[in-house]
């Protein structure tokens, strides 16, 4: 056997492949992960699409539910985008064909529903399959039953960061079936199958989060550089060893959003807060900065943005109330916000679970999203989505009556209820008695040890598991009738 024949044969066993992918990619279409097979498009839209060709090639694009077509052609760096006109939603699996610059793309199994981008920190992250040694309830039988879902669609942003924009990110789109929903955001999944099952149409979630990131890391350097604290640059010098991934600002939003901000969607998902403790006084106004950039850049008007309360942790402290002042800057922010709104999650943590930022209740944070997009965004009259919560407070000595909103049936139980605290001039607080006064939507609370009552708190602690609910199950909101500095 000549040299050349083994030559010939090492290129037919090995080489071909790398050989064939580089003629394939020097004219051919090239599109971002999360416009593949499987995906969810928003119904009755203009859903945009884009991916990259040759500089000034005629791209064409053809739906397969109303065989329109549509044509393009590529900017100068080889960028095209075309927005191509969606039918009602519907199970029906559809095709869509891409052509052009020598290329010939179809892509399948495509749904047309309800789409939502999520983001946030470990929370929004944590799979069904949950971390180590922190599991998801009920995920087991999630993850058994995921192809009784087939109309749920998620795609997962590959963890990424950056600190200039980037064009692409990994992450393309995924059934529902067992095989897959293991590596699911739990809160994601969950959300998107209650919806489903609200709505009766297929939902479709981006899943674009990751653990430990601040607020700050899902904003561009453009803003980051308008507040004093916030130095990009150099935080680009500093070694990963010194500061981790999770850490860093900016550098998320470079790498896993802006290489897909604008994919058409109905709404904004965020779980985060807990890497923001200790900046409450800030927090409320940079999230609203980054839901205006956010909506600015989808460019799809005031996408509504609902969000989680941060979880009940010890923090460093149990008895501290750090995490309960970045808890209240949320509702604050979903004061400021236009078509916000915040879930109340102090409810959903087992006592054990003191010492584990990730609780396991993720079900129903995914419910409770759900049901607040159902009501708000998609008007559903009657679902559930309005929490009781602290209205105003009469001071009478060694009493105190508040008087709550969202309670039209009353509360539950109606036993003694837990988790109140009075303090006096001294600021001091002890915990206290309450009882619901049934007849004027109110709460009675009363101490032996303050004889003269200034301040009333209910759940305002690291750690305090809320007991109090309405009549369909949603918990009271954490309060403080005070605003003593810490």
């Amino acid at each position: 056997m000549t040299d050349k024949t083994n030559i010939i044969r090492r290129f037919l066993a090995g080489g071909m492949a790398v050989a064939m992918t580089a003629l394939i990619s020097h004219a051919e279409i090239a599109l971002p992960d999360i416009i593949s097979n499987n995906m969810v498009l928003q119904q009755q839209s203009d859903a945009r699409l884009w991916g990259w060709s040759s500089p000034g090639a005629v791209i064409t694009v053809i739906p397969g539910w109303d065989g329109r077509t549509y044509t393009v052609k590529a900017d100068r760096n080889g960028r095209w985008d075309v927005a191509v006109a969606t039918t009602d939603a519907g199970y029906t699996p559809h095709t869509l064909s891409i052509s052009g610059d020598g290329s010939d793309i179809k892509l399948e199994n495509i749904l047309i529903g309800e789409v939502w981008f999520c983001s946030g920190q470990s929370n929004m992250e944590m799979p069904l399959n949950g971390f180590w040694c922190q599991p998801v309830e009920n995920a087991g039988r999630a993850i058994a039953y995921a192809g009784r879902y087939p109309g749920v669609r998620v795609a997962t942003v590959e963890r990424k960061g950056e600190y200039e924009p980037q064009t692409a990110a990994a992450g393309k789109w995924k059934e529902s079936k067992p095989e897959n929903a293991g590596d699911f955001s739990a809160t994601a999944y969950f959300f998107a199958r209650s919806l489903n099952d609200i709505l009766g149409v297929p939902v479709g979630v981006i899943n674009c989060s990751l653990g430990g990131s601040r607020v700050e890391g899902w904003m561009p350097k453009w803003k980051l550089d308008t507040y004093p604290d916030c130095d990009v640059a150099k935080e680009k010098a500093t070694p990963d060893s010194v500061l981790h991934l999770w850490e860093r600002i900016n550098i998320m939003y470079n790498a896993m959003l802006h290489p897909i901000a604008g994919y058409t969607v109905k709404g904004f998902l965020w779980n985060q807060g807990e890497a923001n403790v200790g900046a409450h006084a800030d927090y409320p106004q940079r999230l609203a900065d980054m839901v205006k950039i956010w909506r600015d850049e989808w460019n799809q008007g005031e996408l509504p943005f609902y969000f989680v309360e941060i979880p009940a942790w010890s923090y460093g402290n149990p008895d501290g109330s750090i995490a309960a002042l970045l808890r209240e800057s949320q509702h604050k922010a979903a004061a400021m916000i236009p078509s916000s709104g915040c879930i109340s999650t102090t409810d959903l943590i087992y006592p054990h679970e003191i010492n584990d930022i990730h609780g396991s209740k993720k079900e129903e944070i995914g419910e409770r999203l759900a049901f607040m997009a159902a009501a708000k965004t998609y008007g559903l009259t009657g679902v559930p989505c309005d929490y009781p919560r602290y209205k105003s407070v009469e001071l009478q000595g060694k009493r105190a009556v508040i008087h709550l909103d969202n309670v039209v049936n009353g509360l539950t139980p109606n036993a003694e209820l837990e988790g109140f605290e009075v303090a006096g001039e001294d600021r001091v607080f002890h915990p206290a008695k309450a009882k619901e006064l049934w007849y004027c939507h109110a709460i009675e609370v009363t101490s032996d040890d303050v004889d003269d009552i200034k301040a009333v708190r209910y759940c305002f602690k690291n750690f305090s598991i809320g007991g109090i609910h309405n009549h369909v199950g949603l918990p009271l909101v954490p309060f403080r009738t005070d605003n003593w500095n810490e």
